[in-house]
């Protein structure tokens, strides 16, 4: 078989750390850029090509503008609702301006494919839950904002011939996830603050709702997807199509540590916050086939056992 090169930004971070070991695993080269703010550097794999820095820095571009890629996976950048209201410049800089970087270096190296990972955040909170790729976009935070206008650069990039898909992926979770940051990953702050106090506290009513994907199956549909040439300047769901309360994760994680109602509190909210959809995947479905996800208390169970917690 013949190695293939690809770049995976962010591979120190959640999905790109995932993402980047499945491709060495089947022996290709892996490139990354990252700039370690959120991810780790024990999370790159020893095998992988690591340049850190910032995606949106053209003198960190230029040390691999000389490389052909398979494909270019841009998975980099700031992924908190809630951080982009106090720092939007972030958004810009990360989210946009990196994705626009990304994009040029693409087109200069006449790479196959460039696949983006988006967000749910685009939608916004909408009157119908379930929604579709052709449902309304009304991101309610800078960071769904800069999702949704990365979006609108890459059509329009593809009149110069930009092969790109982008992936609006809902509540990703798992292994990996950064348990230090209590402002992104509703399960992994949930989990933090098991193992801190032994209690909950709530942002919101437990009766919001979210689409839970674990990091394993948006792993082996990003690539199903990528052999696809049907998915080729497409929008694309990456989530079950299962609404979940967040009272009923509540459940599932008290159960496990035997957490007592009184440890349990609601308090406040989290601004942007979206109260609740979830995917109508029925064109990924198309895409990839019948497809087993994870089921979400068998995904928490493994998040768990990831951690080597009791």
């Amino acid at each position: 078989m013949k190695v293939k090169n690809y770049l995976v930004t962010g591979a120190a971070g959640f999905i790109g750390s995932h993402l980047a070991n499945y491709l060495i695993s089947k022996g290709n080269t892996v490139y990354t850029i990252d700039n370690l703010s959120t991810g780790f550097k024990s999370n790159i794999n020893p095998k992988i090509k690591f340049i850190k820095g910032n995606c949106q820095d053209i003198r960190i571009l230029k040390k691999i503008e000389g490389l052909n890629f398979e494909a270019i996976f841009h998975i980099a950048g700031q992924s908190s609702g809630e951080i982009s209201f106090s720092k939007p410049d972030l958004d810009f800089e990360s989210n946009l301006l990196s994705t626009i970087r990304i994009i040029e270096l693409c087109l200069k190296t006449k790479n196959k494919r460039f696949i983006y990972a988006s967000s749910m955040s685009v939608y916004g909170n909408n009157s119908k839950p379930s929604v579709s790729e052709i449902s309304k976009t009304n991101p309610i935070s800078f960071y769904g904002l800069s999702k949704l206008t990365s979006e609108k650069f890459m059509e329009n990039y593809a009149k110069k011939g930009l092969k790109y898909t982008s992936l609006r992926l809902f509540n990703v979770y798992g292994p990996n996830q950064n348990m230090n940051n209590l402002k992104q990953g509703m399960i992994s702050i949930y989990l933090k603050q098991i193992i801190d106090s032994s209690s909950i506290t709530i942002k919101g009513s437990g009766e919001r709702y979210r689409d839970f994907i674990h990091v394993n199956d948006v792993v082996e549909i990003i690539i199903k997807i990528l052999n696809k040439k049907s998915t080729i300047n497409q929008l694309i769901n990456i989530g079950t199509g299962v609404k979940t309360k967040v009272k009923d994760v509540i459940k599932i994680l008290s159960k496990k540590y035997g957490i007592k109602n009184n440890k349990i509190k609601y308090k406040g909210f989290t601004q942007g916050d979206q109260f609740g959809i979830y995917s109508n995947n029925k064109k990924l479905i198309s895409i990839i086939g019948n497809y087993n996800f994870i089921k979400l208390e068998k995904g928490i169970k493994n998040m768990i056992s990831s951690l080597k917690l009791k």
